[in-house]
This record gives C-alpha cells, structure tokens and sequence, in this order.
C-alpha cells in the first residue's frame, strides 16, 4: 500500500505540495512545518513521533 501523499496540513489546512517539505507519523497524518515545530514533532491525534515525509521523483 502505497504512501498517501496529502495535499493539505492536517492543523492548519496550509497547502502542502508533493515535491514540498511535510511531517508525518506513523498512521499518515500530515503537517506542514510550522505546525510540526509548534507541536514539537509529536503527533497530536496519536502521540507518535512526526517525521519528514519522503519525496516522490515526478511522473513521466
């Protein structure tokens, strides 16, 4: 199963964009980078640790 890459910050419904910097935990949940510092990287809906989401190569 394949990595659901969000379009939008899970706090503050900032746009996220696939090639661009996000953090998410374990269970995909996903927040843009101020909103991670806020937080200090721990997930508020599971507790988990926020990490940086890998980037995808574009699509041909």
């Amino acid at each position: 199963m394949a990595l659901e890459m969000k379009t939008a910050c899970m706090k503050c419904d900032g746009g996220l964009e696939n090639m661009g910097e996000a953090w998410i935990c374990s269970y995909e949940c996903t927040f843009c980078t101020p909103c991670t510092a806020d937080m200090k990287n721990i997930c508020p809906n599971c507790g988990g640790e926020l990490l940086r989401r890998p980037r995808r190569q574009p699509r041909d």
